[in-house]
């Protein structure tokens, strides 16, 4: 069974620096296309950054220069360093996994950026 568990999100002043970490088991995240995703209230889910099974990765433009998405194949975990928060970056942070023909999501880790 796929099991995907972020963790990391919290409370965070204006200017500070998170890092999410999605933890996979049941898949290789080596093998798999591995996206992070976040969803404010009221709007619609968007992508952030993902990496794909070769190392390319994609970041959304409202992201570049902040943050950085990196997949760790020993410990099967991909990560997202955030850095430069601002008010606009609060939003329930998703992993996402494509693989084995199917697309898995995580539960969700909160971010909150207020001072």
């Amino acid at each position: 069974q796929v099991q995907l568990v972020e963790s990391g999100g919290g409370l965070v002043q204006p200017g500070g620096s998170l890092r999410l970490s999605c933890a996979a088991s049941g898949i290789s995240v080596s093998l798999s296309f591995v996206g992070w995703y976040r969803q404010a209230p009221g709007k619609q889910r968007e992508m952030v950054a993902r990496i794909f099974s070769n190392g390319h990765i994609n970041y959304a433009d409202f992201v570049k220069g902040r943050f950085t998405i990196s997949r760790h194949d020993a410990e099967n975990t991909v990560d997202l360093q955030m850095n430069s928060l601002n008010s606009e970056d609060t939003a329930v942070y998703y992993c996402n996994l494509n693989g084995q023909r199917k697309i898995y999501w995580g539960q969700g880790t909160q971010v909150t950026v207020s001072s």
